[in-house]
């Protein structure tokens, strides 16, 4: 049984709040990837995690929960990340109980909507995807982070649904002798994706916020 609108309005597609405490992800068309040079590390997916964070407009009602990494890997040469990629399994999306203040509201009725053709449809489109296409220091001389600790700025392709997008973002990313750690929070535009309920102009999308967060924990181990 669906929800009513002003129930799962504040849900939202994968991701959070556009707040002052984020930083906004620049958005470009597609790019050609990285490549794979260096020495190669598996995604550890029990170590690996993705939150995601939505709001009704205006900030109201957050909503928040996890999705999980299933497959990936990530190049390492000269102790630098050259490249790499992860897939997240969108019927895995839950979101967490604690953000369903509601009385008469389940957050399983919201897992099951987003994953429902009003926005992710995961039956169809099971797997989002994100690949590397550039790496590089970041200078906080010239970029002005929000995430602390920031030692680079990643660009990649972001696939949702069946549309894919350049995304660039601040992350702090460590690399060992037998593992990497990367860690990020952003904000993405879920029009961009064309990711809306019922259509763009709708009041039922409009009372949603098109800022949405996203953020990883991230893992990887020498193969």
């Amino acid at each position: 049984m669906k929800q009513t609108v002003p129930a799962f309005i504040l849900l939202l597609t994968l991701a959070a709040c556009g707040g002052a405490s984020t930083d906004k992800a620049k958005t470009e068309d597609k790019k050609e990837a990285a490549a794979a040079t260096g020495t190669a590390y598996s995604i550890d997916t029990t170590a690996t995690s993705v939150q995601w964070r939505a709001t009704h407009k205006g900030g109201f009602a957050p909503r928040f929960g996890n999705i999980k990494v299933v497959d990936g890997s990530l190049n390492v040469e000269n102790g630098a990340v050259t490249g790499g990629n992860f897939d997240v399994n969108m019927n895995s999306l839950t979101t967490d109980p604690a953000s369903v203040t509601e009385p008469d509201k389940k957050s399983t009725d919201l897992d099951g909507h987003l994953k429902s053709p009003d926005f992710f449809d995961a039956a169809k489109h099971p797997t989002a995807k994100f690949v590397i296409t550039s790496v590089a220091p970041y200078d906080s001389t010239k970029e002005k982070s929000l995430l602390p600790g920031a030692t680079n700025l990643i660009s990649g392709n972001l696939t949702l649904k069946d549309s894919t997008l350049n995304i660039t973002f601040p992350a702090q990313i460590t690399v060992g002798e037998n593992d990497v750690t990367a860690n990020a929070k952003f904000v993405i535009d879920r029009s961009a994706w064309g990711i809306s309920y019922k259509t763009e102009g709708s009041p039922e999308n409009w009372m949603i916020s098109k800022d949405v967060e996203i953020g990883f924990s991230l893992k990887a181990v020498k193969k």
